[in-house]
Order: structure tokens, then sequence, then C-alpha cells
């Protein structure tokens, strides 16, 4: 891999803090809010045309359920070592029950959970087929979810649970997908902790004062309101948010053109993508850079290091097709290469 040689110096020169920090996740406590999503994964054999309309028939072979919206970046900080405690919705359902029992057999911490007899679980079934002869494609998705707010009650009772809890953890993230969990007095307590970090695809300015904020190029591209093409517009967006949302950090991800990170005393770096060449799919990618950014922020990494801490494991969990996880021992590993192919 071709590095730009300051950064790869400057790299080399923190490689020893960065593998401790990495060894240091295990120590983080962090409160997570977010839509909790239940994804789904049904695959079939293709036997033929239906009769009764022009549809193809699947011979079910497997189904597969893993955590997926808010409730993936729940279990992406688990699997990286983190102590979670989750916060957020779920339907009285068969669906709902499943996705706890994922959380809960991952170690996450459920107190935070509360059930809605009026809504659904968020989930999302993907239907794929292959023929003997051919590769698994996906063929159409079905959503589960309702667009109506929770009732009061329940939003105070999130916002009731963070209050009490958050000055137990190190960090606080909001997870928003857009799916209604977090409603204003949720995000007000969100925003009490003293480093909460949010991944939003929209509306950031609800969640202005928090410490961070992690939008993708479409995201950021929605709020400021214009496309992000040239050197001129990304560092003109970086200042504007910046500005919407009195956060001390945005930090842009770009890609196969890495991350841009910038600070609220002016200052800016470019983390360039360490891995472009085995990309499969960038599903969940986002809240992969989320878990090790943060988990190397609470065990005392810099803004910097963090952000390459979250771009290393978002490298390892794009290699892989679906919504996916990494590990400190996988980072490690990961570390390490990208340090002997830098010499």
């Amino acid at each position: 891999m071709s590095l730009n040689p300051k950064f790869a110096s400057k790299l080399c020169s923190v490689a020893d803090h960065l593998w401790n920090l990495i060894d240091n996740f295990a120590g983080a406590r962090v409160l997570i809010v977010g839509d909790l999503t239940l994804d789904e994964f049904l695959t079939g054999q293709v036997e033929r045309v239906s009769r009764e309309a022009p549809v193809l028939i699947l011979r079910h072979e497997t189904t597969k359920q893993v955590p997926g919206g808010g409730a993936n970046a729940v279990y992406n900080f688990a699997r990286l070592g983190g102590q979670v405690l989750a916060v957020g919705l779920l339907g009285k359902d068969e669906q709902g029950r499943a996705l706890q029992g994922l959380l809960e057999t991952a170690g996450i911490k459920t107190g935070g959970i509360f059930l809605d007899e009026d809504r659904p679980t968020v989930t999302k079934t993907r239907i794929s087929g292959h023929s003997r002869q051919s590769v698994t494609q996906q063929i159409v998705r079905v959503d589960r979810k309702l667009e109506d707010l929770p009732n009061l009650d329940l939003q105070l009772q999130l916002a009731e649970y963070i209050q009490k809890h958050i000055h137990t953890v190190d960090a606080v993230v909001c997870s928003d997908y857009g799916d209604g969990t977090l409603t204003q007095p949720v995000i007000s307590a969100a925003l009490s902790a003293s480093r909460t970090v949010v991944d939003a695809q929209k509306h950031l300015k609800r969640y202005r004062g928090a410490m961070l904020f992690t939008p993708n190029l479409p995201e950021a591209e929605l709020a400021v309101g214009y496309a992000i093409t040239d050197e001129a517009t990304l560092e003109r967006a970086g200042k504007d948010l910046l500005e919407l949302t009195d956060a001390k950090h945005i930090l842009i991800t770009r890609g196969e053109q890495g991350m841009t990170l910038f600070n609220d005393d002016g200052s800016r770096d470019d983390i360039p993508a360490f891995n472009r060449t085995e990309v499969f799919d960038v599903t969940g990618a986002g809240d992969t850079v989320v878990a090790g950014l943060t988990l190397g922020l609470t065990a005392g990494a810099s803004i910097w290091e963090a952000a390459v801490l979250g771009n290393l494991a978002a490298s390892i969990v794009v290699r892989q097709f679906g919504t996916t996880t990494t590990t400190p021992e996988e980072m490690k590993v990961a570390l390490q290469r990208l340090l002997e192919e830098i010499e």
C-alpha cells in the first residue's frame, strides 16, 4: 500500500501506543442509544417461475438474523471489548425477542431497552436466491417499521434511564437511523454527557453541542446543503459543519478517499483509506468506525489516533458481505500488516 510519507511516518511513530489502546478497549463503558433494528437474511434456491404470477419460487435454505441499525453499533462495541449499556425500543413481537436475545448473548446490558406495544421492532428482511450454478443475489427487501414517534411516556423513560446511568459510563453514542427513538427528550439527556458522539443520517443540528459527529459524505452534503465535489467544497463543508453543530470535531468518512477530520481549533487531518482493493460491502461500516474511534478515545487516544483506529476497524469489515463486526485481535493483525506494507 502506498501511503502519504508524512502520514506513514506519523503512523509508525505511534504504532506501539495504538497497540496499547486496542488492548485497553476492554476497560471502556459506553452507553449507546439508537434505533434498534433486526436484520434478517433469507436465502433459497430458485425452483421455477410461479404459475400464479410472474415471480420466482424459492425453496428456503437458510435464515440468518443479526443486529442492524443502532443495534449493529451496539454489537460492534461489544465485539471490540467494550462494556455496553444499550438504550432503545423494541416491539413486543418475535423479532424483538430475537434481537434482545442476540444482544444479551453478546454480554450487552439491555436494562435500557423498553418495549413499545404500539410499534413493531424495526426489521429489514432481505430475500436472496440462486440457481444451482449461480451466485446468490438479493431479490427484494421487506421493511417492518412505523413512522409515528413513540408515546411521550416512553420517550421520558428512555431519557430518565440515560440520565440515571450517564455518570457511570465513559462515553455516550447516539446512533440515529431516523426511526424515531431519538426524540428531543432523549437527545437532551444524551447531550448532558461530557463525551457524546453522534452518528446521525440527518438533522445534525438537533445534536448541537455534542463533542464529535461522524457523517459520511452524503450525510455531510445533506447537512450543509451543497455538493462536496473538490478540495474547496470539502474545506468549506468542514467549517460549516463545525459551526452548524458547535462540535469540537467533525469526521467526514469519504469511502475510498478515506476520512477527513476537522477540529474546532482550525486544524485538519486527512486519513487515507487503508483498504481499497478488497471492498465488498460497506454495510454497517460507519457503525464500526464509531466503535473503534469512541473506544480509542475512552482508552486515552488523541482524536487523530482515535480516527485512525476507527478507520482500521472499518477496513476489516468492508471485506465481508452483510452487516458484520470485527475484534481487537483482528485489528492488531490489520495494524501489523499495514505497518509491514509501509516498511
